[in-house]
């Protein structure tokens, strides 16, 4: 296990390294030049060639590439990203309380999936073309079919017309008014939640279903185990690896898909900053966000493979 774990955090550093020269090198190559959006955008469209080259200059965006991403990365070590292009601020100073705002509205969004389709899978796996796995099969079939926002748009409108109640948008910070924090935060949760419920529910049922047909399960009933037992302490736990997978890699996408959700229900997250980079074409802000989510997403993949070797002792590097 210790060698197992020590070659995956080996392999964890180049791929880090890898995920900061892909951002550096996107954010180099798209068409659009800062100095002009920030000149365009400050001055209704007036300058002069000198101030441009001055700004360019100021901006650093007209030395060679290889020199710009060897300082970049000079500052990305100690936490620094530079300056905002827009916002005339740190770059970590406009994400530092976003981050952590996308942060909570994945992780719940990520439990409300695991703890509502799991059980469903299970149900499914153990009642096959039941009435109640027909349902469970639909609700798969309809969470992965309908895009989230639509899901978003059709929910406010359902509570708003049926109730005649429109959710808190908005954001309150956890610290500050946790009930009204949490309120806030349960429906845009649940809307990106609902995509993931579909993948993990399907994974579930059909991970369940192999290992049901497996001889230990008859042994395991043979030997008078309560069915809880055998499906949770020996079904469960030999299918839970297709489980694990599918959901890190879920709970990863979910911190570069909350753009749209973040934007309908107006919580000041990573994906609505993000809009506002693109438009007005902040490098230093995209790259960063870029970074932060790659990181993100490549820290879960480690967790989950160590997850695989202490799970199951049989994966191993050869």
């Amino acid at each position: 296990m210790r060698q197992y774990a020590l070659k995956r955090i080996a392999l964890f550093i180049p791929t880090v390294v890898l995920v900061t020269l892909i951002a550096f090198v996107v954010m180099s190559v798209v068409p659009g030049d800062p100095a002009l959006a920030i000149l365009e955008g400050d001055g209704g469209g007036q300058y002069t060639l000198q101030e441009l080259e001055d700004l360019r200059a100021e901006l650093g965006t007209d030395r060679n590439v290889v020199i710009q991403y060897v300082d970049w990365m000079g500052g990305v070590v100690k936490g620094d990203f530079g300056d905002s292009l827009w916002f005339k601020s740190p770059v970590m100073r406009e994400l530092g309380d976003r981050i952590w705002v996308t942060v909570e509205l994945a992780v719940l969004s990520i439990i409300m999936s695991v703890i509502i389709a799991v059980p469903l899978g299970i149900v499914s796996a153990i009642r096959p073309d039941s009435p109640l796995d027909y349902v469970a099969r639909i609700f798969t079939l309809f969470g992965i079919a309908v895009p989230n926002f639509l899901i978003a748009v059709l929910l406010i409108l359902f509570l708003l017309k049926a109730f005649d109640w429109l959710p808190s948008l908005g954001y309150v910070d956890f610290v500050d008014d946790p009930l009204k924090n949490l309120t806030q935060m349960m429906l845009p949760a649940f809307t990106l939640a609902l995509y993931e419920m579909a993948f993990i529910a399907r994974v579930t049922r059909s991970s369940m279903m192999e290992i049901i047909r497996e001889d230990y399960m008859r042994t395991a009933r043979s030997k008078g185990l309560a069915e809880r037992v055998v499906l949770f302490r020996h079904g469960l736990k030999n299918a839970v690896l297709p489980i694990l997978t599918i959901s890190g890699w879920q709970f990863g996408r979910l911190f570069g898909g909350t753009v749209v959700i973040e934007t309908i229900f107006l919580i000041p997250g990573m994906g609505r900053i993000l809009i506002e980079a693109v438009h007005h074409r902040d490098f230093p802000l995209l790259q960063a966000a870029i970074v932060i989510i790659g990181l993100a997403i490549v820290i879960i993949n480690l967790l989950v493979d160590l997850l695989y070797g202490w799970l199951d002792p049989r994966i191993r590097y050869a």
